[in-house]
């Protein structure tokens, strides 16, 4: 597992600007060439979805969404039972949201993602 992690985090630094679009039909979210290789590779299409469909809801509050996620670790005097948390800000440090898991597959421990004109990316595809 370790390796893996280690060649998605190596995968990801590619990803600058993007080749293509690609769209959640029933959402019409779009998404870049980054995220379709993060889905892909950890198998997470269930990130892209629920991040769009939360991220959607925010619009009216922020045009500029940062999403994190990031893995609760069971040795913090905070751990509810919860494996992550994703939280939703303004890109200012307001929080719009928090999204919590009880059990997630998700290889990586953390991951920044913008949400910016319905459209869901890498920081580094900005």
């Amino acid at each position: 597992m370790k390796a893996q992690v280690n060649e998605i985090k190596e995968g990801l630094q590619h990803f600058h600007g993007t080749e293509m679009f690609y769209q959640i039909p029933l959402l019409k979210t779009r998404f870049t060439d980054g995220l379709k290789y993060l889905a892909e590779e950890a198998e997470c299409f269930w990130l892209i979805t629920d991040t769009s469909v939360i991220a959607k809801g925010l619009m009216n509050r922020s045009e500029f969404i940062t999403i994190d996620f990031k893995r609760l670790h069971k040795e913090k005097p905070d751990f509810e039972g919860y494996e992550a948390e994703i939280i939703y800000s303004d890109g200012n440090d307001t929080i719009l949201e928090k999204q919590r898991y009880r059990v997630t597959d998700f290889p990586l421990d953390e991951l920044r993602l913008f949400f910016v004109n319905d459209t869901l990316m890498l920081p580094s595809e900005y």
